[in-house]
């Protein structure tokens, strides 16, 4: 079965470990934690590194098959998502992961309500890793050198701040910040040694330290695919995805709360028609209807925790949360002096069908 997380191919750390220590033995977790000092130790780092190599195989293939959320801070709400669309890797001279990549996404930000982009770049990855007293797999990937970045606008909804911003680089500006300044950041992947609940995170986070979710899922058999905090703007969307279920006899199971509205739409869409409906969401500066009619339209309600066990045939989704009135059940008012962000704590999890 395969892993929903987009770098878990790169955690698979034990793996190494259980073939030298006891093959056969379904054991990751005890051997990586017996063999814990002599793995962390510095002078050991080609021996982490001959590890991580197989994992480092499926960087490109893992990076394309889904989004990354966009936020300002790691313990801030999204406010975007990128959906990277072509990626190509290569092992430089001195081990190091050279990543060239290129995709497209959206933001939020208050004047230009939502912008689109594309963007690009290149990086060169110093990786390694670390195993905690408490026997978590920390990957670090610490960009040593970014030789390319190339971030331009696309849309911008507010038809003023489009205005200014061929005067003047504002938008722009900040989407450097928020996307192409991230790069100089690295990010981390920190996996149990079962990989069922990983995390991706923006920038360095040091062993032994654990990013907020907002809902604790440890002990549950299910693969969570996504488990933040994101806010919905007034006339916005948020494409969760794509979730691949891998095989038949499974299911998503939704949780979610929200605030800061009445309430908001929830849509399950099929990839395809939710990768149309994401076209038109980016290549349009005003949200439109949807492509098609979602396989499931529930309303989220402020102060009501919704629930949902979807069972489905094998393949590839989107969770869509809308705070639009041009599709779903919910006609948010649109006030242009008052735009109320829906702000949703979710966890979307893949397990076996009830």
């Amino acid at each position: 079965m395969r892993t929903p997380s987009p770098l878990l191919a790169l955690v698979w750390l034990a793996l190494g470990l259980v073939a030298a220590v006891a093959p056969g033995c379904n054991c990751a977790g005890s051997a990586a934690c017996a063999l814990r000092g002599p793995i962390n130790d510095p002078s050991n780092r080609t021996l982490r590194r001959s590890i991580m190599s197989s994992g480092l195989k499926e960087f490109c293939r893992q990076m394309t098959t889904r989004s990354a959320p966009l936020r300002m801070t790691n313990d801030a709400p999204a406010i975007g998502r990128f959906f990277p669309t072509a990626c190509q890797q290569s092992e430089m001279g001195n081990g190091d992961l050279y990543v060239q990549f290129s995709g497209f996404g959206y933001g939020y930000t208050n004047l230009s309500k939502k912008l689109t982009f594309t963007m690009s770049g290149a990086v060169q990855y110093n990786q390694d890793f670390l195993i905690s007293e408490d026997c978590l797999a920390y990957a670090y990937f610490r960009p040593r050198n970014i030789t390319s970045s190339d971030f331009r606008i696309n849309k911008v909804e507010n038809p003023v701040t489009s205005f200014l911003n061929a005067l003047s680089p504002i938008a722009e500006n900040f989407g450097r910040q928020l996307v192409a300044g991230k790069l100089g950041e690295g990010f981390t992947v920190i996996t149990d040694m079962e990989m069922k609940n990983p995390d991706v995170v923006l920038g360095v986070v040091e062993k032994g330290q654990k990013p907020v979710h907002p809902f604790d899922v440890h002990g549950t058999s299910r693969l969570t695919y996504e488990n933040l905090r994101t806010e919905v703007h007034q006339n916005e969307r948020e494409f969760i995805g794509p979730i691949e279920v891998s095989e038949s006899g499974r299911a998503l199971y939704l949780t979610a709360q929200m605030d800061g509205v009445q309430a908001i739409d929830l849509f399950l869409m099929r990839k395809d028609d939710g990768d149309a409906s994401l076209r038109l969401y980016v290549d349009y500066p005003m949200s439109g209807p949807l492509s098609a009619a979602p396989m499931v339209n529930d309303v989220v309600t402020a102060g009501q925790g919704y629930q949902r066990t979807l069972p489905l045939p094998k393949g590839m989704y989107y969770v869509v949360l809308d705070n639009t009135p041009s599709a779903g059940q919910v006609a948010p008012p649109m006030n242009a002096f008052d735009d109320r962000a829906a702000v949703v704590n979710y966890v979307i999890q893949i397990g076996d069908a009830p």
